[in-house]
C-alpha cells in the first residue's frame, strides 16, 4: 500500500514521534509511506498538471528521513490551518480557479472534489491524518466520501472528542505548571497579582489542570463564566493573606465574565474560529482598576506548544502512531485511534464531529471559589477528565 500521512492545526510537541513511529511501522511491514506537507493545503495547492508543485506537497518519507525527528517539537511535515471543503474564493489555487466557483449564496468553495482527485493522481491508497476535531473532521468528510482514513488526535486543549487524552495536552501544562512557578518571583518580588492566559477556546482543562498542579489561588475556565467584581475581591484577599503578598491566577483564552464576550481578533479562519487571546489582558486592568493593585500579565500562548515533548507525550504519540498505521494496514478504516480508562483503542471517527469534549464542572470546578475541586478521584482518568 502507499499510506499518507499529514498534520494540520497547530503544532504541538508530539507530532514529530508520532510521524517517526507511524512511517516505521508502515515500512517494516512493507508499505510505503508519503508525507502531505502543510496539513490539508497540501493537496489543495498540488496540481497534477504542474510537476513542480509535486514535491513541494508530497515527500516520501523514510527511516533515513525520519530517524531523528522524534528528538524535537513541531511538525516535520509543517501545518496550516486550511479547510478544502470550505476555502475562500481569493486563496483557492490559481490553478483551480476556472473549475470551483461560489454557488448561490455561499462564501467559500467546496474543493473536496479536487482533494480526491490529487489522492488517486498520486495512488494514495489510504491517509493517516493528526490533528484537532477541526482537522479530523474534515477527515471524517473524506471517510463518508468513500476514502480510507485513520485519525490520530492532537491538541493542547485536549478536546477532542472520544478520547481521555490527546497527543500534546502533557507538555502544555508541564510548560505552563513550569511558568506559573517561574513568575511567582517577579509577581512576589512586588507583591503584584500575577494573571496567566493559557490556551483553550472552549475547554478549560489547561487552565485547571495547570492551576490544580502550580496550585494557583484562583482558576478561571472557559466553562463557566465569571463575576468580575467577585474574583478582584477574592484576588485582592488572596494577597493580603499571603505572607509574600502576591496572588496568582490562570484563565483560559475562551473564558469570559458574566454578560460578556469572548474576545476575539481577525477574519475567522477556515473552520470559522477567529483568533483568540487577550482576556488575561482585560482582566489584569480590571483588577488594576478596581483595586489599585499591580498585576503581572502573562499570556504563554505559543510557549505551551514549542519545544520538545515531555515523556508521557513522547508515549503516547509514538503509541499512537504505530496504531494509526496498524489500522491502515488491517483495513480498519474510518477510526480514530485513542486512549479510554488509561487503555489503548480505537473508535469509530464519526465521535469526533458528534459533539464537543468539556470539563466536568460538577466534578472537577468550584463555581463558587473559581478553583479546582476534585470530589472523587477513585476511577477519574489520569489527567482528572
Amino acid at each position: 500500500m502507499k499510506i499518507g500521512i499529514l498534520t494540520g492545526g497547530g503544532d504541538v510537541p508530539g507530532l514529530n514521534p508520532c510521524i517517526k513511529a507511524a512511517v516505521y511501522h508502515a515500512i517494516d511491514d512493507g508499505h510505503e509511506m508519503v508525507g502531505i506537507r502543510c496539513g490539508w493545503a497540501g493537496l489543495l495547492h498540488f496540481d497534477t498538471n504542474d510537476t513542480d508543485t509535486y514535491t513541494e506537497n508530497i515527500i516520501p518519507l523514510t527511516k533515513v528521513n525520519t530517524r531523528t525527528i522524534d528528538r524535537t517539537g513541531g511538525t516535520y511535515l509543517h501545518t496550516s490551518r486550511t479547510n478544502p471543503a470550505k476555502v475562500k474564493p481569493d486563496e483557492v489555487p490559481n490553478f483551480l480557479k476556472s473549475s470551483f466557483q461560489l454557488l448561490g449564496n455561499e462564501k467559500t468553495i467546496d474543493c473536496t472534489k479536487h482533494i480526491l482527485h490529487v489522492l488517486a493522481h498520486q495512488k494514495i491508497d489510504a491517509l493517516i491524518t493528526i490533528g484537532g476535531d477541526d482537522t479530523l473532521s474534515y477527515a471524517v468528510r473524506l471517510h463518508k466520501e468513500g476514502f480510507p482514513i485513520a485519525c490520530i488526535p492532537k491538541t493542547m486543549d485536549n478536546d477532542v472528542n472520544g478520547t481521555d487524552y490527546c497527543i500534546g495536552f502533557s507538555t502544555a501544562v508541564t510548560r505552563s505548571v513550569e511558568f506559573i512557578h517561574a513568575l511567582r518571583t517577579p509577581t512576589g518580588s512586588h507583591e503584584r497579582i500575577a494573571v496567566v492566559e493559557l490556551f483553550g477556546r472552549y475547554s478549560g482543562e489547561t487552565s485547571l489542570i495547570a492551576a490544580y498542579l502550580a496550585g494557583v489561588d484562583r482558576a478561571i475556565i472557559s466553562e463557566v463564566d465569571f463575576d468580575m467584581d467577585k474574583l478582584v475581591k477574592m484576588l485582592v484577599d488572596d494577597r493580603n493573606q499571603n505572607p509574600s503578598k502576591y496572588a496568582i491566577m490562570t484563565i483560559s483564552e475562551g473564558a469570559k465574565p458574566i454578560g460578556g464576550q469572548m474576545i476575539l481578533t481577525g477574519e475567522a479562519d477556515a473552520y470559522g474560529h477567529k483568533k483568540l487571546g487577550g482576556i488575561g489582558d482585560f482582566v489584569a486592568k480590571e483588577i488594576e482598576g478596581r483595586s489599585g493593585v499591580r498585576t503581572v500579565y502573562q499570556q504563554l500562548a505559543y510557549l505551551m506548544r514549542s519545544g520538545a515533548p515531555d515523556a508521557l507525550d513522547l508515549m503516547v504519540s509514538t503509541s499512537y502512531g504505530y496504531l494509526a498505521t496498524g489500522l491502515i494496514i488491517k483495513k480498519e478504516y474510518g477510526r480514530m485511534v485513542s486512549l479510554r480508562d488509561g487503555k489503548y483503542t480505537t473508535v469509530s471517527a464519526n465521535i469526533i464531529t458528534e459533539g464537543r469534549k468539556r470539563v466536568d464542572v460538577n466534578e472537577l470546578y468550584d463555581v463558587v471559589q473559581y478553583r479546582p475541586k476534585v470530589v472523587h478521584l477513585l476511577g477519574k482518568p489520569m489527567f482528572l477528565y
